[in-house]
């Protein structure tokens, strides 16, 4: 892959789209993790001073999540404040139901750090940038108005795991490069082990069944796991409404 090539038609997509608002400025979540940073380095590149990031921390963040996106945010020179979502969250679970699941509060959690990007954007008169990548999107791995939410997304064409590679090519930091790929819900939480596969191995046969439209016949001929294949069909098809705007309905007067 030309990573090159790639990273200017990003500049240029970031730089033509928020041209096209009238705005100026950009915000975009800083949460440790992958794709939010490679989103911060493009958009440091094209907006400069007007490239902001928001640190947004819970109760149930990794130690190493602000570590991580703090030491990222001095290497590129990125400016960044942190608003702590941890009160937010409780006050809601503590006075409605204190038995929610982790599934539960960690969609509130990604629902309110959308909130307070949303609020910081109209405040400074800028645009929230998405980072949600290809395979997250296509296996509905995200929260609908949550994290999934944004104005524009540089990076819902690429998958993890050429994400790792362009990362690396951009200068993400190591720690960040590293580490298991985790939404940071809670403590402990890994995407891959919730989705029961590695990115690698998924990523390989999404490819083929998006990108190259081969059937599923086909691919269990080529060895493929006939269980992998339905997940990952199943997973598309249930989660596409995520990636779609609310459908209205249609009246005649």
């Amino acid at each position: 892959m030309n990573f090159e090539n790639v990273e200017q038609q990003l500049l240029t997509f970031l730089s033509d789209e928020v041209k096209k608002t009238g705005l100026k400025k950009v915000v975009v979540g800083i949460s440790g993790g992958l794709d939010s940073a490679v989103v911060a380095i493009l958009c440091k590149k094209v907006f400069g001073a007007n490239m902001h990031g928001v640190l947004m921390p819970s109760h149930f963040s990794s130690d190493s999540s602000a570590k991580d996106a703090i030491e990222l945010c001095k290497k590129f020179d990125i400016s960044y404040e942190t608003v702590e979502i941890a009160s937010m969250v409780k006050g809601y679970f503590d006075n409605y139901d204190t038995k929610a699941d982790s599934l539960r509060i960690g969609n509130l959690s990604a629902r309110m750090r959308m909130s307070v990007l949303y609020d910081i954007s109209a405040r400074d008169s800028s645009l929230v940038v998405g980072t949600s990548n290809k395979s997250e999107i296509l296996l509905g791995y995200g929260t609908i108005f949550g994290d999934i939410a944004c104005a524009i997304n540089p990076l819902g064409e690429m998958y993890k795991t050429d994400e790792f590679e362009f990362g690396r090519y951009l200068g993400v930091t190591s720690a960040i490069l590293d580490k298991k790929p985790s939404a940071d819900l809670w403590d402990g939480q890994s995407d891959e082990d919730e989705l029961g596969y590695t990115y690698a191995t998924m990523d390989k046969v999404l490819k083929k069944l998006v990108d190259e439209n081969i059937s599923k016949d086909q691919l269990v001929k080529d060895g493929i796991n006939i269980e992998l294949i339905e997940m990952l069909e199943n997973r598309i098809k249930s989660n596409a409404f995520k990636g779609k705007l609310p459908v209205i309905a249609k009246i005649k007067f």
